[in-house]
This record gives C-alpha cells, structure tokens and sequence, in this order.
C-alpha cells in the first residue's frame, strides 16, 4: 500500500455486491481482478459485469478467474462472500496475499474479526457463531484487516447481470479505529469509482447499524417473504421488527456503540428502501445456505455474554432456520 505502482485490486466473490463493487471499479479505470467460479466466471469472461445503478448501465470487462495462484498478488482483496462461505475460501487466497495486502471483508452480521483491536474485558476473544475453533482467525492474519460496512442494495438478475437501485455507501475504519494512510487510499479508491465511502473513528458504531438493519430484515423475510418496504412499512410487520430492533439495541450498547437512530427513523428509512427482497430471501428462494449465524447467532451470543436476553430474535431465528432447511 506504500509503493507507487497503481494499486492491484482483487474482488473475490460474484455475487450482488461482489459485481457491483467490481463494475464501478472498472467503469472508473481502475484495473480489477475477479475471483469467481462456474456460470458466472463464463458469463464474466465471455460478456463481462454488467451492472444497472442510479448512474445508468455499465458494461466492463475484468480479469475474471477460480485461481487465486492466476490472479497473482494483490495490494487490496475485497472479501465478497457469503459468511458460511468463508472457511472453505480463506486458506485458498495465500497466493493473492504480498506482505502488505490489505484486506476488506464486505460481509454481512458480526464479522469474526469483531474483537481485534479492541480494548476491554473481552480484548481478543473469539466470536465462536462465526469463527468455531478459530478457523478464520488462524486462516488470515488479522493485521491484514480493515473494517467495512456496506450499505449497498443489489440483485443479482444473471450470472454477471445486477441490478443495485439505492446509492452505494461504505464505511471503512481500522479495527483499533486509527486513522491509518492505508484507510485514507482505499477510501479514495472507492470515491473514485463514484462509492460514497466514509473513514470512521469508531467503525463498530456503523458496524451495529448494520447489524441491526441486517437482524430486523433477513431472518423475518425468510418467514414472511416481505419486502424492505412491507418489513418496515406494515403495522404488523412493524410491531415484530420493533421488538427485535429493541433487543438488538440494548445489546449494541451494552457493547459502547453509539447507534445515532432513533426507532421511528429507522422504520421509514428501511420502508424507503422500496420492493427490495434482502440478500437472505434470495439465497431461501435458491435454495443456498443461510446466514443465520453471522446475522442472528452471532449476535445473541454476543448478548448472553452481557447477560442480555433476545427472546423474539431467538424465535424468529429458530423459524427460518426452519424454513432453509433444505428439504423444506
């Protein structure tokens, strides 16, 4: 990251942010490399990303491939995938990995890095829902990790083919919330390529954000099928998401993160998010796995660990865990 050379950029994974993130990079002229595999490395490689946004249509062509070793070293990896997704990949990306690679995972829940750099009784512990055994820990070194929350809505309508109709917004921060040049030139990586992107002092305060935005929505929309707007829009909806809106906040701040929304705020922004089926409804809906336990176990781990309860999160968990079974 202090070389002069232009920065080689890797985004691993193809799906709705993984394109997305990729599209706008590439659209800006910044070379990119996309890790990727079956019909969307075909798709990729024979028509490249196409991408729909506020800006308008976007056809580009990336160096798309399955082989880390083929891609090469890389000064910035965007982590692009899935939660459950990760301990397969982690041991595989040695080959993308100089001595200064920097590494931004862009996945939804409590991220297993949750606790690196954080001062405090539970300073270097291990969130086990989302890193048993420590498997993600002993895969990467945690050095390598800057902190992100992306705010970023996208379909994927094709195998290399999104569609994302809200602005693009990332937060980014170092994990013992410095302000490191590293921070500064990623976050101008991303503004250059039109994504609104923030260097926070305090990342776990937008990380809660998120995670609250995430535990409110996915989990019921796998149990109702209901849109963002019908979530956060109808009053029978509303009633349930309030209630875990509530246990999520407590648990939030019994972690010192400053959650700056009030509920009737919170309610009329994700109903403004419009017919947006979450991320979790679309993995229910073909039949891939779950993030359940980066977005829901996760967190009421972490709340029993403050002695906090989470009864209607508990339960509406329990329900989807239910409904993505896969033989339902």
């Amino acid at each position: 990251m202090t070389t002069a050379h232009p920065l080689r950029v890797c985004v691993a994974g193809a799906g709705a942010i993984g394109c997305t993130l990729a599209a706008r990079l590439a659209a800006s002229g910044q070379p990119v490399s996309l890790l990727a595999r079956g019909a969307a490395l075909a798709a990729i490689n024979e028509h490249g990303l196409r991408l729909a946004d506020l800006d308008g249509e976007h056809q580009v062509m990336v160096r798309a491939s399955d082989s880390p070793a083929a891609l090469g070293e890389q000064d910035v990896l965007f982590l692009c995938t899935k939660a459950p997704a990760l301990a397969a990949l982690l041991p595989t990306l040695a080959p993308l990995m100089g001595p200064n690679t920097v590494v931004v995972p862009l996945v939804n829940g409590v991220p297993w890095w949750y606790f690196h750099g954080e001062p405090g009784r539970f300073a270097g512990s291990r969130v086990e829902a989302v890193d048993p055994a420590g498997v993600l820990t002993q895969a990467l070194a945690l050095e390598r990790i800057l902190g992100c929350v992306v705010f970023i809505t996208a379909e994927v309508l094709a195998p290399g083919v999104v569609r994302a109709s809200n602005p693009h917004l990332m937060i980014l921060g170092e994990p013992d919330n410095s302000q490191s040049p590293r921070l500064q030139r990623v976050c101008a990586l991303l503004a250059a390529a039109g994504i609104e992107a923030r260097a926070s002092e305090r990342i776990r305060d937008a990380l809660w954000t998120k995670i609250i935005a995430n535990l409110t929505s996915n989990p019921l929309s796998v149990v109702t099928g209901a849109t963002l707007a019908q979530l956060y829009g109808e009053p029978e909806l509303k009633a349930v998401v309030s209630k875990v809106f509530n246990e999520a906040l407590l648990t939030a701040a019994a972690y010192g993160a400053r959650v700056a929304i009030d509920p009737q705020s919170f309610m009329e922004m994700g109903a403004g998010m419009g017919a947006v089926r979450t991320s979790m409804l679309q993995d229910y809906e073909h039949g891939r796995p779950l993030e359940l336990q980066a977005i829901g176990d996760a967190v009421v781990e972490l709340a029993e660990r403050q002695g906090l309860a989470m009864p209607v999160t508990r339960d509406i968990l329990n329900l989807a865990r239910f409904r993505g079974q896969p033989s339902l």
